[in-house]
């Protein structure tokens, strides 16, 4: 199902952002509820990932509450990681992208557009079971705002470094191992900054210092990423 540029308005004027933004999430929003079994992947690996490491632990309430922080972020890390290869297959296969290097709008806020559908798939259902995941690990229940709070700002950061690794990547065929290879270097630093800050509440220390990182990481990653990854698709594409 191609994706057409948006449609010019009633005075013959140019759409707005908003309107191209609504017409990217309306469509990109109908395909995933004709494969809505693949768009659980996701979500139903990273609960896999969080039940095998609490029958690995054992019944040790203990131990799993000093590693439930980053079995949530490892959780969170590999499960968008496994829908990352195709943010933009899709559409490079059917011919969407070129479409959108033709729509009267930037390119880069479609692709800021579909890493946000891209996040909002992955990583918010992951956000609103974070509290019963928590519970299955045993974490103390003091840490669970610092760990919502990391995970509310480096999910979002994660989403958006690999928009530009797979946009890297949309030209070639098979590289999924490739986008996880490119990928996982830069994703170290949100995953030690966004369970250290969990560990620095679990030690009495102040957690700030790390979330303000990852917000700063976030702030960063919103204004370079959607122009980066614009940029290699127009070279993957041309």
């Amino acid at each position: 199902m191609n994706a057409s540029p948006p449609r010019m308005g009633l005075a013959g004027s140019a759409p707005s952002l908003l309107d191209a933004a609504r017409a990217l999430l309306t469509r990109d929003l109908r395909l995933l509820w004709r494969r809505r079994g693949d768009a659980l992947q996701p979500a139903l690996f990273a609960l896999m990932v969080v039940v095998l490491f609490a029958l690995a632990l054992g019944n040790d309430p203990q131990l799993q509450a000093k590693v439930a922080a980053g079995v949530l972020w490892v959780a969170a890390l590999l499960a968008g990681l496994l829908a990352l290869d195709t943010l933009f297959r899709g559409d490079a296969e059917d011919g969407s992208l070129e479409q959108w290097m033709l729509a009267p709008v930037p390119l880069a806020w479609l692709v800021a557009v579909r890493t946000f559908i891209h996040w909002a798939t992955t990583a918010w259902p992951l956000l609103l079971a974070t509290p019963f995941l928590a519970e299955l690990m045993h974490l103390p229940r003091a840490q669970l705002p610092v760990l919502m709070m990391g995970l509310a700002l480096g999910t979002p950061l994660l989403s958006l470094i690999g928009a530009v690794i797979a946009a890297l990547t949309v030209g070639m065929r098979r590289s999924g191992i490739l986008v996880g290879l490119l990928a996982l270097p830069l994703y170290v630093p949100v995953l030690v900054f966004g369970a250290g800050s969990v560990a620095a509440s679990a030690q009495g220390l102040d957690p700030v210092g790390a979330l303000l990182l990852l917000g700063a990481g976030l702030i960063v990653a919103m204004v370079l990423a959607p122009l980066t990854a614009a940029a290699a698709i127009r070279i993957a594409v041309n």
